[in-house]
């Protein structure tokens, strides 16, 4: 990645920072050479992912929840950039608990983004989700083309793209909206009834246990390596306002964040058996378990990529195979050595 699109000596804010997303940027920006303020209430984070950078002189904790006004105001000060990756991620947990997804996802939200503009930061860049798109059909999906919702996640998800616009133009806080499709990697949750995908599939395997797929199958998704995500962050963050915007008065885009590809949850089950089976040959003989579909899963996900590519300049360097393989060799050597 080009030089001038990595963040550096600059003071950041990464709300959600000891999460999956969260804790990798903010090993990131460690790396190069930023303060880095880690905003998180470990409802769904763990101490775990951030441990390694406690003790280092750039790093600094709060914990704090989003949805505390004065905490976010005290999380936001003196800061150049928000990373926003604070949220109750998850349809089914939404489905089941929409009430506490509303409260942090949107008025949680809302308050960083009020508290970003009362600071003056350089930019607010947010994480939204390929979930907005809800039942439209259309394949790749475009930014400007989406559907109904299926989930208040998703609804969610759109009405802080709604917010974020508004206060762009209200206030001239300048703000981009990244929307994540499947994100997996180093550090997500592999436990529990919302746990991902991938994370999921490798604790089942690594446990002699059958993955559980729910329906046949056959949908698919636009699986995104994390480090296709960090390089995505940091364009938001950096390029310039009128490359983006062009003659707009106000800044305020979103841009689907992915590889561009489609992979059924049946293959990638297959390169997962293809990538354990090199530390364990006995999960050649694990067979999956099929189940029912999850309501509100969207049947198929592909992201059109053109406009990230074309105004920020991202390049997505990690394809499925590359990023499957790393995934499973982080993901074997932290359950080997525990």
């Amino acid at each position: 990645m080009n030089g001038k699109h990595k963040i550096t000596n600059s003071a950041v804010l990464v709300t959600g920072g000891a999460g999956f997303i969260g804790s990798n940027l903010c090993e990131l920006l460690l790396k190069q050479d930023n303060k880095v303020i880690c905003l998180d209430n470990f409802s769904t984070g763990f101490r775990e992912n951030i441990n390694d950078f406690l003790s280092h002189s750039n790093f600094s904790l709060i914990e704090g929840d989003i949805r505390d006004y004065q905490t976010c105001q005290r999380a936001i000060d003196q800061v150049d950039f928000v990373l926003h990756q604070a949220a109750l991620g998850s349809v089914p947990r939404s489905i089941n608990d929409p009430m506490t997804t509303t409260e942090v996802n949107i008025s949680g939200f809302v308050n960083m983004l009020h508290a970003a503009c009362e600071a003056e930061v350089k930019r607010f860049v947010y994480a939204s989700s390929s979930s907005v798109y809800g039942d439209s059909n259309d394949l790749p999906k475009l930014e400007n083309k989406i559907g109904n919702p299926l989930s208040p996640y998703a609804v969610s998800k759109l009405t802080n793209e709604i917010f974020a616009k508004n206060f762009s133009e209200l206030y001239g806080i300048e703000t981009i909206g990244l929307r994540y499709f499947n994100v997996y990697g180093q550090r997500q949750n592999p436990n529990g009834p919302y746990a991902a995908l991938i994370p999921n599939f490798i604790l089942k395997l690594y446990n002699h246990q059958q993955p559980v797929i729910n329906g046949d199958g056959t949908y698919s998704r636009d699986f995104t390596f994390i480090e296709n995500v960090l390089q995505a962050n940091q364009l938001a963050a950096l390029t310039p306002r009128n490359q983006i915007a062009g003659e707009k008065q106000f800044l305020a885009e979103v841009f689907n964040i992915a590889c561009g590809g489609s992979t059924t949850v049946n293959e990638i089950l297959k390169s997962l058996y293809k990538e354990c089976i090199k530390y364990d040959s006995n999960i050649e003989s694990i067979k999956p378990i099929y189940g029912k579909v999850r309501k509100g899963d969207v049947p198929h996900s592909q992201a059109d990529v053109m406009k990230a590519e074309k105004l920020l300049g991202f390049n997505p360097e990690y394809d499925i195979d590359t990023g499957v393989e790393k995934t499973c060799q982080w993901y074997w050597g932290r359950l080997t050595n525990k």
